[in-house]
């Protein structure tokens, strides 16, 4: 037994160092983000009236989305766009498009 448990323990520990040091990696474009796309433009850039949301800040982009969701964010559509979202998800999107340039 102490001949299996020796070897797994250095792969654990092996394991767990590299986990410790590795570097953030970058988040995949949820999949509903692409609803987004179709009036603010990929990746959030858009040269429109409609607003660009990429690179905004994370907490604004948060609390638009839940007040369109709430309803008390006047709005066109977005309102009827966020109730279709968790709260979870409209935070992704927050960070999502915050962190796109």
């Amino acid at each position: 037994m102490k001949a299996f448990a020796t070897p797994l323990l250095g792969c654990c520990l092996l394991a767990a160092a590299q986990l410790a040091g590795a570097t953030e990696t970058p988040r995949p474009t949820p999949y509903f983000a692409a609803n987004c796309f179709n009036c603010h433009g990929t990746e959030g850039k858009v040269n429109s009236a409609i607003p660009a949301i990429a690179g905004r800040d994370r907490e604004y982009l948060a609390e638009a989305l839940k007040a369109y969701k709430a309803g008390t964010k006047p709005a066109t559509i977005m309102h009827q766009l966020a109730k279709g979202y968790t709260d979870e998800e409209l935070a992704i999107l927050a960070d999502y498009f915050s962190r796109q340039k």
